[in-house]
């Protein structure tokens, strides 16, 4: 029975971090972000302006 080649595995897994990393990297450099800084734009964030957290709005048909 072969022997697993340990390092082959650790090489691939380090390269595809590498590679992971200069991706992210590119994206930045581009200006496209990751994932979207403000999610309250559309207004259904945690937070409103007060520092209070926000209450959805209430649902007229229940």
């Amino acid at each position: 029975m072969a022997t697993p080649n340990y390092s082959y595995e650790k090489r691939q897994k380090e390269l595809a971090k590498k590679r992971k990393k200069e991706e992210k990297l590119k994206r930045k450099a581009e200006g496209k972000p990751d994932e979207p800084d403000d999610a309250n734009e559309d207004g259904s964030g945690v937070d409103s302006p007060d520092g209070q957290p926000a209450t959805p709005p209430a649902d007229p048909a229940a």
